[in-house]
């Protein structure tokens, strides 16, 4: 399928490693221009040998100062994909206040700040475009140690659904996609164990964890024109969990 991808400028954020480096590359490979921003310079020197011609980015997005300074004139962007995002995980009544406002600074407020850079450029531009947030399916389900995490998924469906309601008036598109978990470095680190690993097997019908393809899949769809009618939605990716 034909996804009209050549030649649009996507901004990936969390681009160094897992869902956002295979989001790159299927890009890459599918003739877009790439913007790949991600704190770890080390992963972008080795994704720009990878992937000749995409634009190197590299900022922690939990600073906002230095993400304006950063971002604030990239120039025309298309398309994002906003992905970048921690997992640090503490049992409820261990959560510390930085582990908390770390979480929500790069896997809420960052969304916000991105999203309002490109879209305000799209607007000027008079240029329609899509954005694709990177929830999880723990952002509508209980998980074990999560409490910080799930709840920062959960209110990023909910402010997906808010951009697309006020920003559907500009044409752009906004949805999110959910995956399970992904045997990324960050899913490794978390699941690795076969006993914990088990606990959330046994909760997915199709009995097993994603492919990062999978959900670089459900991205470029969402992105491309063929989700031209799609908005304000939250695509799972995991293996019939909310079936569950």
């Amino acid at each position: 399928m034909e996804l009209g991808l050549a030649g649009r400028r996507v901004l990936v954020t969390g681009a160094g490693k897992g869902i956002g480096r295979g989001t790159v590359q299927a890009l890459h490979a599918a003739g877009a221009r790439v913007v790949a921003v991600s704190r770890t310079q080390a992963d972008l020197d080795s994704l720009v040998r990878e992937c000749p011609g995409i634009e190197p980015v590299c900022v922690d997005l939990g600073d906002w100062e230095a993400t304006e300074r950063a971002l604030g004139s990239v120039g025309p962007v298309d398309l994002l994909v906003n992905n970048a995002a921690v997992a640090l995980l503490q049992p409820f009544l261990e959560v510390t206040k930085d582990a908390f406002d770390r979480s929500f600074e790069v896997n809420l407020r960052a969304v916000i700040q991105v999203s309002q850079i490109v879209a305000r450029g799209l607007i000027a531009r008079g240029a329609p475009g899509a954005i694709v947030n990177i929830s999880s399916q723990c952002s509508q389900r209980a998980v074990t140690n999560h409490s910080v995490y799930c709840s920062t998924k959960g209110a990023l469906d909910m402010l997906t659904k808010v951009m697309a309601l006020e920003l559907g008036p500009h044409k752009i598109r906004v949805n999110a996609v959910n995956p399970t978990v992904v045997m990324t470095p960050m899913g490794q680190a978390t699941w690795s164990d076969p006993c914990k690993a088990k606990t959330m097997l046994d909760r997915i019908p199709l009995g097993k964890f994603a492919e990062v393809e999978h959900v670089v899949d459900a991205i470029l769809f969402l992105l491309s024109d063929r989700s031209g009618m799609t908005t304000g939605s939250t695509l799972p990716v995991e293996g019939g969990f909310w079936a569950n």
